[in-house]
């Protein structure tokens, strides 16, 4: 078990999945705001790169695992123009708001949203072109069954592309990251969401989650052939990319 696993949200001792699955109907009404605010906007260009990355490979059908509000989703559906992009979550507040967006943008024909549980989904093997995941995987119940799914749904030779939150290794970086996520971020998170707990959950992911080499070497057992990863923005971010 790796340390994410163990954090659950709200201090609750319920099986992880549903207390996640609660939190984020909790804040799904104020996510983005939230979100984007929290990131300076810079997580939109952490899409973007990791989208970038799909260009030159098939992409026509695209599965995006924890879309949340479905911003990465929409944001591929922009960039690739695939013939349907698959969007899962477990939280039906979230991808709510996410049909609405895709609505908005004029993608919601592209985009299905679905209520899947991520490690345990029901796709048949080898069903898509790709694998996306934005700021979702750390909050796996099982992080290795939720990976080794993304695997098992993907086409051989497919490609997955994934950006998550890290802690950054170098000083100052690493030290001022650690006053923003423990005094900051739980601070806007009260007011903005009224749910200070869940923004004191989100930065304890963030520090607990497998980073660089360690998590190349989680994908490869999780039985892609090839993985990597490179360090966005001072280390505060990672996108990781494998294929099968």
């Amino acid at each position: 078990m790796y340390n994410q696993e163990k954090i659950i949200p709200y201090g609750k001792k319920e099986e992880k999945v549903k207390v996640v699955e609660e939190m984020f109907n909790n804040i799904a009404p104020n996510y983005d705001k939230l979100n984007h605010l929290m990131s300076f906007d810079i997580d939109k260009g952490w899409r973007r790169k990791a989208i970038s990355r799909l260009m030159p490979y098939p992409h026509d059908q695209i599965l995006d695992i924890a879309t949340g509000t479905g911003d990465f989703a929409i944001l591929a559906a922009k960039m690739l123009r695939p013939e349907k992009i698959t969007a899962v979550d477990i939280s039906e507040g979230m991808m709510n708001v996410g049909r609405l967006k895709a609505k908005e943008e004029g993608v919601s024909d592209t985009i299905d949203f679905k209520k899947e549980d991520c490690t345990n989904m029901t796709f048949a093997d080898n069903t898509f072109d790709a694998v996306i995941s934005a700021f979702g995987i750390r909050n796996f119940q099982d992080l290795d069954k939720g990976l080794a799914e993304m695997c098992r749904v993907l086409k051989k030779g497919g490609h997955l592309s994934i950006v998550e939150l890290a802690t950054p290794v170098k000083f100052p970086m690493r030290q001022l990251f650690k006053i923003y996520s423990h005094i900051v971020l739980p601070a806007y998170g009260k007011i903005v969401s009224h749910d200070k707990s869940a923004y004191e959950y989100l930065p304890a992911t963030i520090e607990a989650f497998p980073q660089g080499e360690q998590m190349m070497d989680i994908l490869l057992k999780a039985g892609f052939a090839k993985a990597g990863f490179k360090r966005l923005t001072c280390g505060i971010c990672t996108m990781f990319f494998a294929e099968k």
